[in-house]
């Protein structure tokens, strides 16, 4: 028998099956985007789903009184057809602030905002510079290296750079210890994986959590000025201590966001200012700056693609598609991102300028109460490092064409897995 989430998608029209090895998603979400601002898809498994893709139907379906972050109003995942391998299953019931709802959704928030504020990353500066320029010091050693003392070898500057910038960063914040970041890095490029085995999964996860309730071990016995210490010294104002699950959810949240984000946005602001030496050249005449060249790419270019899961608490339309109570709901960032509806006919354009001349905001960040936290500290590490590595390699290139560089296998996380480059 038909299920009646199919059955009210199949009156609309045959939903997507969102494509679980990942890839570039431009050219299928304007082809979605074509036939409306949300639409039925199917999940691995074939659980069905919805993503709400323009810009403006993205921006109010996030604010929706109606819809919810927390799982228990995902229908098939309380009615028990979700299996535990399934691909998505860490997205659903990680218990934290992408979760939950309401007052336990600001008193989480609340704890981990005290490391975000306008102060405390300002402070972080000094250190970023300092990491960068460690950093860019390794690439140019490794580039001599490969290219016999020549310095046109190719080196991977994912990573070599994007990627331990934001990982060192985020374990500093939350005092992660070095011998646990490598292997949490791998660990989340196997969270955000949507074509992974359910066996790889289920593994995956139970050593994700093995691993940072090892970290919160060690912060108990050993607290620290980092946000992992004062989140098991936290108490409510009844007296409650933060919950085993809530503490290791939570620093789930803040490793997987903290670094694949900022990891995703250097990279593919990379490989943009490469692919558009015009724009490079404007800012180092003066006609734009850096944090234009972060912000354009995170519409461009988003470093999520579509972040699980909001869940209407009641049928909703979005332009013509009905959601049903219950349903996982996507949101389509980069869709959004290159709406034309909201950011004019050459919205597929990668233009740094723009910002000074619209008053759309992107919403790769979020929206609402649910915005990033650490939305400042990302464009701080992101501004820092295109500053620096072009200001030090004014000619690096990307090595390979775009075409050839391997993308995640993810419909999740939006970027290539290796960034060859020539630092010229």
């Amino acid at each position: 028998m038909e299920s009646p989430v199919t059955a009210s998608y199949a009156s609309h029209s045959a939903p997507h099956r969102m494509d679980s090895s990942g890839g570039c998603p431009h050219a299928s979400n304007a082809a979605l985007l074509a036939k409306g601002a949300a639409a039925g898809v199917l999940l691995p498994g074939d659980v069905p789903a919805a993503a709400v893709l323009g810009h403006e139907a993205l921006k109010e379906f996030i604010g929706h009184p109606d819809v919810a972050k927390n799982a228990r109003h995902f229908t098939a995942l309380r009615e028990g057809r979700i299996p535990d391998g399934w691909p998505l299953w860490t997205f659903a019931t990680v218990q934290g602030m992408v979760t939950s709802d309401g007052d336990d959704h600001r008193r989480l928030r609340s704890l981990v905002s005290r490391a975000f504020t306008a102060r405390r990353v300002e402070a972080l500066r000094p250190g970023i510079e300092r990491l960068t320029e460690e950093l860019l010091d390794g690439v140019e050693a490794a580039a001599a290296e490969a290219g016999g003392g020549t310095g046109d070898g190719v080196v991977d500057l994912r990573a070599l750079f994007a990627l331990p910038l934001p990982m060192n960063v985020i374990s500093e914040l939350l005092g992660v210890d070095e011998e646990f970041r490598d292997r949490l890095h791998v660990l989340s490029n196997q969270v955000v994986a949507t074509d992974i085995a359910p066996e790889e999964a289920v593994a995956a996860n139970r050593e994700m959590v093995a691993v940072l309730a090892a970290v919160a071990a060690s912060r108990r016995d050993r607290p620290g000025e980092d946000l992992t210490s004062a989140l098991i010294a936290a108490r409510e104002e009844g007296g409650d201590r933060l919950g085993e699950a809530e503490l290791i959810g939570t620093m789930i949240v803040m490793i997987v966001a903290g670094h694949e984000t900022t990891l995703n946005l250097i990279t593919n602001a990379v490989r943009a200012l490469c692919a558009h030496r015009d724009q490079l050249e404007l800012i180092r005449a003066g006609g734009a700056d850096w944090a234009d060249a972060v912000e354009e790419t995170l519409r461009w270019d988003s470093p999520v693609s579509f972040f699980p899961f909001r869940y209407p608490t009641r049928d909703l339309t979005v332009d013509g598609t009905l959601i049903p109570a219950g349903t996982p709901v996507l949101a389509g960032l980069s869709a959004a991102g290159r709406d034309p509806a909201a950011h004019g006919p050459d919205a597929d354009r990668f233009d740094i300028t723009r910002r000074t001349r619209s008053t759309t905001r992107h919403l790769s960040l979020g929206h609402g109460a649910h915005y990033c936290l650490g939305a400042p500290l990302a464009r701080m590490e992101t501004t820092i490092a295109l500053r620096r590595l072009f200001s030090r390699f004014p000619d690096l290139r990307v090595a390979v064409p775009e075409e050839e560089l391997p993308r995640h296998r993810s419909f999740v996380s939006n970027s290539v897995r290796e960034l060859p480059v020539v630092l010229g």
